[in-house]
């Protein structure tokens, strides 16, 4: 009885022991999953700030047809809307860099030094203004900037319809697309419908957004949270277009912005927040092109920025470790999707 009695308890006490060990084995995996839980709801939080493109705004005097874009993508590839018949809209916005030129600022007429970078025209359908002080208030009106400065194209509007109304299938192509004849405001919506041609909306953020969860890496989560939260990129990069179409002075000196279309004070220095979906396509970066890659871009916010007297109160040191700028890189990417082709049409 006595042997039996000390076998039973040999048995239990194993059985207990046994239970014991499982509770511990179980509970490094329980802290993890709780663990685990905290990462996914802050993923989850950081998400939900974001938002789809959408379809682009079209305005109700300017509608989209594809004759009229194929029309405005040959007056955007044609030399004859600079005045020394030299260059066109895509010399400085062409499809294989960018929709930019891949400088750090433009090269203008006949060789003159532009003091901006060649802002992308990918997605510009969707600003409320456009060039990097907002001074145009529609694609329509930014089409004709260009072509009419001196420092650019420097073509003369008057002259450019005479010239245009000597081709003989631009005066048929501009009566069939407008039942009109060749004018300047004719030209100029011709040139926006193609430029809202020109969109980045499937990224694979946006496939990330809708559902697809491993369309971005784990490093690109980790930036999302970055520029969700601690980073605060989303303070100006913000809404569906990524952009608060706000303008900020970022510390940068050497150029008045913003001051010079509205002539106040507090707008000097300041520049219009770029919109982000195919920013990794559109280098060099800044007003000015000076910064050359987007972890240059990242490493000048996380240090604060500029010193110009009116830099904006959001530009502070980020003191992000080098991981966590990688992160924001990484995110950045995964905006970026594919160029928009844009093959060269025949020139009448």
């Amino acid at each position: 009885m006595k042997k039996a009695y000390a076998v039973l308890l040999i048995v239990v006490l194993s059985i207990l022991g046994a239970c014991s060990n499982n509770e511990e084995t179980a509970a490094p995996e329980d802290k993890k999953n709780v663990k685990e839980e905290v990462i996914d709801k802050e993923l989850e939080e950081a998400k939900a700030k974001f938002e789809v493109l959408g379809d682009i705004p079209v305005p109700a005097d300017n509608t989209m047809t594809d004759e009229k874009i194929e029309l405005g993508k040959k007056l955007y590839f044609d030399p004859r809307l600079s005045g020394n018949n030299v260059q066109s809209c895509m010399s400085c916005h062409a499809p294989g860099a960018g929709y930019g030129d891949g400088m750090a600022k433009f090269i203008g007429f006949e060789g003159f030094n532009g003091p901006r970078n060649s802002p992308t025209i990918i997605n510009s359908g969707y600003y409320d203004e456009n060039f990097w002080d907002g001074r145009a208030g529609s694609l329509e009106e930014q089409a004709l900037g260009p072509i009419q400065s001196e420092v650019e194209m420097n073509q003369n509007l008057d002259e450019l319809v005479i010239e245009l109304n000597g081709v003989p299938t631009y005066v048929e192509e501009f009566n069939k697309v407008f039942n009109d004849k060749i004018s300047a405001d004719n030209i100029a919506k011709a040139i926006a419908a193609f430029e809202r041609t020109i969109v980045i909306a499937d990224t694979a953020f946006d496939r990330y957004l809708q559902g697809e969860e491993d369309a971005i890496s784990a490093d690109a989560k980790d930036g999302m949270k970055l520029f969700a939260g601690e980073a605060g990129c989303i303070s100006c990069h913000a809404g569906p277009l990524l952009s608060d179409q706000n303008y900020h002075n970022l510390g940068m000196s050497g150029d008045d912005g913003r001051f010079a279309v509205t002539g106040n004070e507090e707008d000097k220095g300041k520049f219009r927040t770029s919109a982000l979906r195919g920013v990794a396509h559109t280098s060099p970066y800044m007003h000015d092109g000076s910064l050359e890659t987007l972890k240059d871009v990242v490493q000048y916010y996380n240090e604060g920025g500029g010193n110009h007297s009116n830099k904006s109160e959001l530009m502070k040191p980020l003191n992000l470790t080098d991981r966590e700028v990688d992160s924001l890189v990484g995110f950045l990417e995964s905006l970026s999707g594919e160029l928009p082709k844009a093959e060269t049409p025949k020139i009448p």
